[in-house]
């Protein structure tokens, strides 16, 4: 018999980590703690001897309805119960989150390059046009003669120049003249604006992208210093051995700048969406190499003028300073990019035009004395040669006034 003071049936769940016959039990809502026993009774009659239970597998425990009932279930299953009613599952996982994050990113670096480097759209674009300037064409002189043929050796031979012990010439009385002549020209690009005029039309001319604004010129430095030719020698044509050349070094050290300002437009999706402002200035500081000159005569019976080519050795050096300056309210200088591509297309110009195979032709004007070319030196208190500045910026000769006569 049991006793009828017992407390009435409960759950109870009793965790078991390894061995099941040493169970953790938890009274639900008690201590995990042992009841006190109830107080002695009188002992009753000794009841007969109960048959002996029935075997039962391991874990498993049958007890009375008014005895506490014992589940047991491993602690990994109950600690995946609980977390699951405790922490339901979400409906962001973390592609959704890497996404929205690339995308936050997305849009600041958009903003800030919107904003802060392009700057603001003008309210129309006016593309200035400007007028080229006509090309001079000059008449041919009915007073020309065809010279006498002659042949290399006769030239050699009457001028005393033998090509194999011939020593190289320092060319210091053509240096002369070209400095004087590269003076003279810087003096009359200060005095006006041909010089600027010209660029201006080249660098906003017909070839000129839609997404450049106007070029404006902001700085032009002509040099200071003068280049040295030495180290000439002349020798039979490599490629016509019936022809002379001759074969000198050059080198100039000197700094001569050419910046301008414009705007990059950008045009999509529609037009004048943003501008960004650039600013570019290009120094070259150094240029060495050999030049190759040589006559090029008109064939007999043709009307084509003597001219004189000339060209550069492929070994030539070239140094040169880049300096940059992009964007509006925060700027980025000296781009290393934008130096490397400046050089690069400078490069590439002097090779595709004056860089040996190819050429450049100089057309030489008659040297036959006229009467229309004759000057004479102006005294004092006489006015000497007048200059007219044409529309075009190019100073074209207009006469002198020699003892009141005006000599056209």
């Amino acid at each position: 018999m049991f006793d009828q003071r017992c407390p009435p049936p409960s759950v109870t769940i009793c965790l078991t980590k390894t061995n099941p016959q040493q169970p953790s039990c938890a009274l639900q809502n008690t201590p995990p703690q042992q009841r006190p026993p109830p107080p002695p009774l009188p002992p009753p009659p000794p009841p007969p001897p109960p048959p002996p239970p029935p075997s039962q597998p391991t874990g498993t425990t049958i007890t009375p309805l008014h005895m506490p009932q014992e589940i047991h279930i491993p602690l990994s299953e109950y600690v995946a119960l609980t977390s699951q009613r405790s922490n339901p599952p979400s409906s962001w996982s973390f592609t959704h989150g890497l996404l929205l994050g690339q995308l936050s990113v997305i849009l600041v670096i958009a903003f800030f390059i919107r904003f802060f480097i392009f700057g603001p759209s003008p309210s129309e674009s006016a593309p200035s046009t400007r007028r080229l300037p006509s090309r001079i064409t000059k008449k041919r002189s009915s007073l020309l003669r065809n010279p006498p043929p002659a042949t290399i050796s006769t030239i050699l031979s009457k001028t005393y120049y033998n090509v194999t012990s011939h020593q190289p010439e320092s060319l210091d009385w053509f240096n002369v003249l070209i400095a004087q002549t590269l003076a003279q020209f810087r003096y009359d690009a200060v005095r006006d604006d041909a010089l600027l005029n010209s660029l201006r039309s080249v660098l906003n001319g017909g070839k000129k992208p839609d997404f450049l604004s106007e070029m404006v010129i902001s700085e032009v430095a002509l040099g200071e210093e003068f280049p040295i030719f030495s180290n000439c020698r002349i020798s039979p044509s490599e490629e016509d051995p019936t022809k002379l050349q001759a074969r000198m070094d050059v080198d100039l050290n000197d700094v001569l700048t050419l910046g301008i300002e414009t705007k990059l437009l950008l045009n999509w999706p529609r037009p004048l969406v943003a501008v960004l402002p650039v600013a570019l200035a290009v120094s070259i500081l150094r240029f060495s190499g050999t030049l190759q000159i040589a006559f090029i005569p008109s064939p007999e019976g043709s009307n084509n003028a003597t001219t004189l080519a000339f060209s550069f050795l492929d070994d030539y050096r070239l140094e040169i300073s880049v300096r940059s300056l992009l964007g509006s309210r925060s700027r980025l200088q000296d781009v290393p990019k934008i130096a490397q591509l400046v050089e690069s297309k400078l490069h590439q110009w002097i090779d595709e035009r004056c860089v040996e195979p190819k050429f450049q032709q100089i057309v030489l004007p008659s040297l036959w004395p006229r009467k229309k070319t004759t000057r004479e030196q102006s005294k004092a208190g006489e006015e000497g040669e007048i200059l007219e500045l044409a529309p075009d910026g190019v100073r074209r000769r207009r006469g002198t006034f020699s003892a009141g006569l005006d000599v056209r």
